[in-house]
């Protein structure tokens, strides 16, 4: 790495900065969101720390299972994956924790696995109305720059995320954003950690480097998706993808079909959720629509699969882009015999053109 390297280093860490609102520093790893989790946890926590999940779906369930293996004693707020993180509850085992014991309250900000966006300040505030010490760990991998993140007005002390989702990039880059507080604890403790460390990061970053090689070529990528999200507008970039979801949710009515969110105000505005009805499978669905139209749709994962598919509308999607996947998850549903009523694609349609 030349001279010039540092302000590319520079200018895609303070980039993310503005993406993830924070004036705290941003660590990037040459990792996928696994990674990013795992030096969320190993910076913060040890083994036999207790902290607290809250189940929303599968990627929830992962994230804990890593720090299960990591020796961290975590406890779970059981879900129904078909709704958001209730804050109230976080807030009523918080006050019951009178000795402290619980280090972390970890929350996925918008669940890929179900399509849910879940309200990230009301957790803060639950936090904050028991006075309990608790940080506030957060996966923010599908939705950050695809929903409106506030990584410091929500008081999160770190937030993780990736760059294949909003960001519009391949897979291998891990987002760590953090707090000043969340960066004390992991100079006093955390556990053992070397390719992890955010202090080693944090040193190397001030000049634009890094302690080891980074995804040099990723960094090119991330600099340009900085670029094209700040020249459409942070706040156009989410009302973009609100009318698409939208119009998504639309065709999904109007084939008196669910989604996976039951609640509206949790409804992702990066991917939809759909329930098959009773009898059907979901990835017989895929399968005939990959045949037919060569076209992907998510699967189902953990308890839901086979039961539900789902639709990305994030990152580089146009109005366009997505009326071809309605139009296919139609003609699909009737070559798959799933019963649905026709409609999905005028009301789409409709949708798009208020």
């Amino acid at each position: 790495r030349g001279p010039g390297f540092g302000d590319l280093g520079l200018s895609v860490l303070r980039g993310m900065q503005r993406i993830f609102k924070t004036k705290s520093p941003v660590v990037i790893y040459p990792s996928s969101g696994t990674g990013a989790w795992e030096a969320c946890l190993s910076n913060v926590l040890k083994a036999g720390d207790q902290i607290l999940f809250y189940e929303t779906g599968q990627f929830a369930n992962l994230w804990k299972q890593m720090a299960d293996r990591l020796g961290i004693e975590t406890e779970f707020l059981s879900g129904d994956w078909r709704h958001g993180v209730d804050a109230s509850r976080i807030e009523q085992r918080l006050r019951r924790d009178t000795g402290c014991s619980i280090k972390a309250v970890c929350c996925v900000h918008h669940e890929t696995s179900c399509g849910i966006t879940s309200d990230i300040q009301a957790v803060r505030e639950s936090i904050d109305s028991t006075g309990h010490p608790a940080l506030l760990l957060v996966d923010s991998i599908s939705g950050l720059a695809s929903v409106d993140y506030e990584h410091d007005l929500w008081g999160v002390d770190v937030t993780v995320s990736g760059s294949q989702k909003g960001l519009m990039m391949p897979p291998g880059l891990g987002f760590n954003a953090l707090s000043e507080r969340a960066i004390e604890v992991a100079k006093k403790g955390g556990s053992k950690r070397s390719y992890w460390d955010w202090q080693d990061m944090l040193n190397a970053n001030a000049t634009g480097y890094f302690p080891y090689t980074p995804a040099t070529t990723l960094f090119y990528g991330l600099r340009e998706a900085i670029a094209m999200l700040e020249e459409e507008g942070l706040d156009n970039v989410f009302s973009r993808h609100q009318r698409l979801a939208d119009s998504c949710r639309a065709a999904v009515r109007a084939w008196e079909l669910e989604t996976v969110c039951l609640n509206p105000r949790e409804h992702s505005n990066a991917l939809t959720g759909i329930m098959m009805p009773d009898g059907h499978d979901a990835d017989y669905l895929r399968d005939v629509i990959l045949e037919h139209f060569d076209m992907s749709l998510g699967t189902g994962l953990g308890k839901i699969k086979g039961k539900a598919f789902r639709i990305g509308h994030l990152g580089d999607i146009n109005e366009l882009t997505l009326m071809g996947v309605i139009c296919g998850v139609e003609m699909g549903l009737g070559l798959a015999g799933v019963p649905h009523q026709s409609g999905g694609v005028e009301a789409a349609m409709r949708s798009l053109a208020r």
